[in-house]
């Protein structure tokens, strides 16, 4: 409760603050609430999912120009308007994000600037749309017969707005779609290998932001009831993003913040600086650049965090719901050739890595694969489970062959695999990682989960997840930060999220590396039920003594190219093995 009384008291003041507050200070609160609503957006595709944008304005401009030109033309109502400019900024937003999306580093913002910039320019050439003299005379909007005619009449459906968007992008991160989006940042390649449609997961954040940008254009237009292009510059796109960085670029009441952070500093900036400075001029930006150089060096994940730290400490969970057992995947019986890999070559550029290599993995076995460092064991890895598709060669999984798949494709299947080096999204729980091992395992959607209809199947995922959690051993870190956990620690987690999945085929790479003694014993128990129970384990480890008395059948590499494959004691005689570990029989 008393970590709920800030937002309790915050919306009371809400609430409030049109019946005795001034007009200015009302006018005020409105351009807070619309620019709120655009940072909202921009929480979740830059602050989570890691993709910049520099473009809303020109998202803000469609809702707002849609609803102007139909209402004030044809007499639609603004209702209706509100409908088709979501459809048409959908549709834009679709068409710019499959282009767009595809580019990653600095050619993606810089194709947003370049979108952001035509748009704007659309609205001011266009003649119907009433060039850059605008459109006058954008009728009012009834609520329930309510005609919202003033500026305080107006703010409570601005601010519910907002309200409404916090509460649902804080639902959907919260979800089995959530811990996806915030796998885009960091552990795009991990989020494939268990199976998350990552582009899927960009187009969605992406349109979520550009929705709720043109919610706010819709808003703004009947409020002001005349539009030109100048708010839907690219300069404003700028300031909207700088909003969400200043207020906590991942945190969504950051986005508030942040919005009225910059919106009330603008206003007193452009009062004050005139006057001290004896001459008028845009001289606020100069000031919001040197904020923003000290904000990303003294509080780079904005300032909401550091206002966290203020409020009473939030008592953790710490009990997962107890949740009806997830559906399991039929066992292949023992003997069943799960993976057939024949010829594979890896080449990068001229440097060839995997040379004709071939192996095989049954179900009910352990098959070990080692060489010394640089072998390109990891490689083979990666072409079996498409992360890296094989340059040449055949890889066939469960008989059907992989070449046309892709790595989320393959875990779908019944694959799934750790990595060389480990992959965990570090600040979220051990809990929520493994959770994400068992994306495959639900099917409740965005929508489901911003309105929360998704509960039921939550619970049977992080039930599933704390199932493998206690399975490894590793019940009392279930609710630790992933990243705070001891290497050794965070590769069992990794073992953990694979066994979320349900797997027939289990890829472990490296998994005792950094294991003592006994955590190395209790990993070999845990891998020998495991191919009890007919699950089959492909094993890359350079601890041989764990190798030796594990493995079934061992395959050796060298310089990416097989030298010996056979049963370990067999292996350990063969003179190549010898040459290449030791230097020689002798």
């Amino acid at each position: 409760m008393m970590r709920q009384l800030p937002l309790i008291i915050f919306v009371a003041l809400l609430g409030v603050g049109p019946l005795v507050l001034p007009e200015f200070h009302v006018t005020l609160l409105n351009y807070i609430g619309l620019y709120a609503i655009v940072a909202v957006g921009l929480v979740l595709l830059t602050g989570v999912g890691g993709l910049t944008s520099f473009g809303q304005a020109a998202f803000v401009g469609l809702g707002a120009y849609t609803t102007a030109w139909l209402t004030t033309t044809y007499g639609v109502s603004p209702w209706l308007t509100l409908l088709i400019g979501l459809v048409l900024t959908g549709i834009v937003a679709l068409f710019l994000g499959f282009i767009t999306l595809r580019m990653g580093g600095h050619y993606l913002p810089l194709g947003t600037i370049a979108w952001g910039i035509s748009l704007y320019f659309l609205f001011g050439n266009v003649e119907f749309l009433g060039g850059h003299t605008g459109i006058t005379g954008i009728p009012t909007v009834s609520l329930f017969g309510w005609e919202l005619k003033s500026g305080r009449e107006f703010y409570y459906l601005i601010w519910l707005v907002v309200l409404l968007a916090i509460v649902s992008i804080r639902n959907l991160l919260d979800s089995r779609e959530g811990r996806a989006i915030r796998a885009l940042k960091g552990g795009a390649v991990m989020a494939e290998a268990m199976g998350v449609n990552t582009p899927r997961a960009k187009i969605v954040i992406f349109l979520i932001a550009a929705l709720l940008a043109s919610i706010s254009g819709w808003l703004y237009a009947h409020l002001q009831r005349f539009v030109n292009p100048t708010p839907f510059s690219i300069t404003q796109g700028i300031e909207y993003l700088f909003m969400a960085v200043v207020g906590g670029v991942g945190h969504v009441w950051g986005a508030v913040l942040g919005a009225g952070l910059i919106t009330i500093l603008k206003q007193w900036l452009q009062d004050w600086l005139p006057q001290i400075l004896g001459q008028s001029g845009n001289f606020e930006i100069i000031v919001f650049g040197i904020a923003m150089v000290l904000v990303l060096q003294k509080a780079r994940d904005g300032l909401w965090p550091v206002i966290l730290r203020w409020l009473p400490e939030r008592s953790l969970k710490r009990d997962v719901p107890a949740a009806e057992a997830l559906p399991k995947r039929a066992p292949q019986p023992a003997g069943t050739v799960l993976l057939d890999a024949s010829e594979v070559t890896k080449r990068f550029g001229g440097l060839v890595a995997n040379n004709n290599m071939s192996l095989s993995v049954k179900a009910g076995e352990v098959m070990a694969l080692i060489g010394p460092n640089g072998a390109g064991k990891s490689t083979m890895f990666n072409c079996i489970s498409a992360v890296n598709p094989a340059t040449e060669g055949k890889i066939a999984f469960l008989g059907e062959s992989t070449a046309p798949l892709v790595a989320r494709d393959i875990a779908s299947r019944g694959m799934s695999r750790t990595f060389q080096h480990v992959r965990l999204l570090g600040q979220m729980s051990v809990l929520e990682n493994v959770a994400i091992g068992a994306h495959l395992r639900g099917n409740k959607g965005v929508l489901a989960a911003a309105l929360r209809f998704d509960r039921a199947e939550e619970a049977r995922l992080l039930a599933e997840a704390a199932r493998q959690i206690e399975r490894v051993g590793l019940k009392d870190h279930m609710f630790d930060a992933a990243g705070s956990l001891a290497l050794g620690q965070q590769r069992i987690v990794e073992i953990a999220r694979a066994l979320a999945s349900d797997p027939c085929l289990l890829l472990l790479d490296e998994p005792a590396a950094g294991l003592r003694y006994r955590e190395k014993q209790a990993l070999a128990d845990l891998l020998r039920r495991l191919r009890a129970e007919g699950m089959g384990i492909l094993l890359v480890e350079h601890d041989m003594d764990f190798v030796m008395g594990l493995a079934d059948r061992v395959v050796v590499m060298e310089f990416g190219e097989k030298i010996a494959e056979g049963e370990p004691e067999e292996v350990q005689r063969d003179p190549k093995v010898l040459e290449a570990y030791l230097g020689g029989v002798e």
